[in-house]
């Protein structure tokens, strides 16, 4: 069974639904007891970091994840489920910390005449085609965004694949049984359900 965490304020339906057409059994959990006996976890995302983090303190939920995680079981975090895997945000000025799964700050895309957020399809640049989810996906692949804001990793090596938007940023990362990405597998049709398969076949 593949958890998929509810806090009230994730992209829940559509991953969902995105999971099971992958061939995953899906169930929804919003209490650290529903990750114990489960196979994977999915943290998705959308709206902003505080949010996210602050909905999952309410429910325990943060030290769930860093248990579950410690675990060594596959876990994948989507969107603003990707960028609370870091230490910290800038985005409103941010005092709230993440995870810390990763070294490394979540920042604003530079103000370089570039329309902020990014809203729609973009490639992506494979780096490491021998990260597991990544299974059957080629360089320049293209991938749905939606966001303003994105991880900058400290150590460099647990980036896969990067996208360009103005500037150069890590559109996902893999360490062990950690996966994330910045882009929405859920939105991005053939490709993202090959992700979603590939994080499926894992469990």
């Amino acid at each position: 069974m593949i958890a998929l965490l509810d806090y009230g304020a994730g992209n829940v339906r559509s991953v969902h639904k995105a999971l099971e057409t992958a061939g995953g059994k899906v169930s929804l959990v919003s209490s650290p007891d529903g990750m114990r006996d489960a196979a994977a976890v999915v943290l998705p995302g959308v709206g902003a970091f505080d949010d996210c983090v602050s909905a999952m303190a309410r429910q325990e939920l943060l030290e769930g994840i860093r248990e579950f995680i410690d675990t060594g079981r596959p876990f994948l975090g989507i969107c603003v489920g990707y960028q609370v895997l870091f230490e910290r945000s800038e985005e409103f000025n941010s005092c709230t910390k993440g995870l810390g799964v990763f070294e490394g700050s979540v920042v604003r895309f530079s103000d370089n005449g570039i329309k902020v957020p990014q809203i729609g399809w973009n490639q992506v640049n494979v780096l490491k085609p021998e990260c597991p989810i990544l299974k059957g996906i080629e360089p320049g692949s293209y991938f749905y965004f939606v966001h303003s804001y994105f991880p900058r990793p400290v150590d460099k090596n647990i980036v896969v694949t990067r996208t360009t938007y103005g500037e150069s940023f890590a559109s996902a990362v893999w360490r062990d049984n950690v996966f994330a990405t910045q882009f929405h597998p859920e939105k991005s049709q053939k490709l993202g359900l090959q992700l979603l398969r590939n994080f499926v076949a894992l469990t």
